[in-house]
């Protein structure tokens, strides 16, 4: 098999069956490993995919802009932030991370929930100061276009302070054996602050974002306290999480949203 043609096989498989494993790999085309590492490495280098321990996975398609992804997949969002907002706790302090699909959690917070949210978004902001019960609190700093999120020292600072019984953590990329992963440096160490103060961490997951990963590691599947998926996500995924003493719920399907 030509080294282009292999390559292409890889990309293939990545696809239909979400990973690679380069000791597999190399026994099904009767290679070494260290071709298929060489290989997976330049794949990697390539952005076509993410290298992890004795494989790849296939890279995220969450890497646009705040403003692209505020567009995508509305219905699916808005179904997975309804069956995310049912984990608030009325009187609790909350953490809203960044993401398109915790905006459509905060605005699936009932008129009345007492509550206090603190949020480095401010997107998700502004959908609050519309709930009159809603105590909030923004962190502050420099805002990123492309995650649509505060970061710096000081929202760094003002996250660690806190010590939030609930945080809503927004998922880039999320695989039960690889973890929970991110595009951006930042965002990636504000999201590993927040499962550090956090008492309990949830994250709602579109399908795409399943069995994938991102350049910057946030923590290990684990971490993560409840999973929301959606009503289609494969059963062999949630299977895996459970495995992992993480529990699953599942959004409704999007027109009974």
């Amino acid at each position: 098999m030509l080294t282009s043609h292999r390559k292409q096989h890889i990309l293939e498989v990545l696809r239909c069956t979400g990973q690679i494993v380069a000791k597999d790999l190399s026994q099904e085309l009767e290679l070494s490993e260290d071709t298929i590492r060489r290989d997976l490495r330049d794949l990697a280098g390539r952005g076509l995919c993410r290298r992890v321990y004795g494989g790849a996975l296939p890279l995220s398609p969450a890497s646009s802009s705040a403003q692209v992804r505020a567009g995508e997949a509305t219905d699916r969002k808005a179904a997975l932030g309804h069956a995310l907002a049912a984990l608030i706790t009325p009187g609790s302090l909350v953490f809203i991370d960044s993401g398109s699909t915790n905006l459509a959690a905060a605005r699936a917070f009932p008129e009345h929930l007492r509550l206090t949210v603190a949020t480095h978004d401010p997107a998700i902001a502004a959908a609050l100061l519309a709930k009159p019960e809603v105590t909030l609190w923004l962190i502050g700093g420099r805002v990123s276009r492309e995650v649509g999120a505060a970061f710096g020292g000081r929202t760094l600072a003002d996250v660690e302070a806190l010590r939030p019984e609930l945080a809503l953590l927004g998922i880039c990329a999320l695989d039960s054996v690889g973890g929970v992963a991110a595009f951006d440096p930042e965002d990636a160490e504000i999201k590993r602050t927040l499962l550090r103060v956090s008492g309990r961490v949830a994250a709602a997951v579109l399908n795409e974002k399943l069995e994938t990963s991102a350049p910057f590691a946030v923590g290990r599947a684990e971490s993560l306290d409840c999973v929301v998926l959606e009503a289609d996500a494969p059963e062999s995924v949630a299977g895996a999480f459970e495995k992992r003493g993480i529990s699953v719920r599942r959004a409704q399907p999007p027109e009974a949203s």
